[in-house]
């Protein structure tokens, strides 16, 4: 006997639920998206900050840089909510990976590149002079180096089966070499905690500025394709125990609204110096294994 019409429409799944399935593999993917718009308009109002840095006009160049350094700034938010989503609502794709990786090129290794070159050498340096050129490539290995590190880290992730024997594993609790994000994070906190344009500070100050600038580029290019560890915090609040982390997240967010020029410069540097720290206790730590090692080996 055929069933009613209608008896078999409630018998047909909700096509509501396969519709809000899908359209939550768009929210990580919206805050992607959002990523590469901070970076695009860093890009933007550091042109606009060179236009005034010529135009002899250093109070507005610097509103354009701090704007552009907090852009940095949030897109280092976006950054972290939309592969924490990712995970939480098992929407994770292959293009989401792989769409995140070119987000942070553009985001925190061309933006970052620019920003420093309009705040930084790019005015207070005099062109075709071989300091200025080395910077130009400074700023161009920088780019180099991060777009390295995370071909690197995709490769890892998605294939650590074949990849040549002695290749480091990919751990989730560590990242191997210094994340993309901290290393622009760390170039912008610094233009927003001094937005002014080094051209301001004079000639021979100016220089010894850039040149500075010029080393931690450099350091911070080699701590991206190094083999250290930093951790990836990504187990942070797991456990039953949250509340605490929450709590700790509400109040260093209520720091940065009211202090964020100390307080993101003060993050940034501290996660690079926990991550050389750390190597540098676990390699004293092995010291003292590997005598007593010896030791016993050659008693036995």
């Amino acid at each position: 006997m055929k069933q009613p019409q209608y008896q078999a429409e409630i018998e047909q799944p909700n096509p509501e639920r396969r519709g809000l399935k899908k359209g939550l593999y768009l929210v990580p993917s919206f805050f992607t998206a959002a990523n590469i718009l901070m970076g695009f308009y860093t890009v933007m109002l550091s042109l606009r900050a060179f236009q005034q840095i010529g135009a002899h006009d250093l109070k507005r160049a610097a509103v354009y840089l701090d704007y552009g350094a907090m852009a940095i700034g949030l897109a280092v938010l976006f950054d972290m909510l939309d592969g924490r989503i990712a995970r939480m609502t098992r929407t994770t794709t292959e293009i989401g990976v792989q769409l995140d990786s070119i987000a942070d090129v553009v985001t925190f290794g061309l933006a970052p590149a620019v920003l420093a070159y309009v705040w930084g050498f790019g005015a207070a340096l005099a062109e075709g002079t071989d300091l200025y050129n080395f910077a130009l490539f400074i700023a161009f290995m920088y780019l180099m180096c991060g777009a390295f590190r995370l071909a690197r880290f995709n490769v890892q992730a998605s294939r650590p089966r074949i990849l040549a024997e002695g290749t480091i594993k990919v751990d989730k609790k560590s990242f191997v070499g210094l994340p993309i994000p901290v290393a622009g994070g760390l170039v912008a906190a610094i233009v927003h905690f001094a937005p002014m344009p080094l051209v301001a500070y004079g000639a021979d100050r100016a220089e010894l500025y850039s040149i500075l600038l010029i080393v931690l580029m450099g350091f911070l290019s080699i701590l991206m394709v190094s083999t250290l560890r930093f951790s990836s915090f990504k187990t942070v609040g797991t456990k039953s125990r949250s509340m605490r982390t929450i709590i700790a997240a509400l109040g260093i967010m209520l720091l940065i609204i009211l202090f964020s020029r100390y307080v993101l410069l003060t993050i940034a540097v501290g996660y690079i110096l926990y991550g050389l720290l750390s190597r540098m206790a676990g390699i004293f730590r092995r010291r003292p294994d590997l005598a007593t090692a010896n030791a016993h080996a050659k008693e036995t």
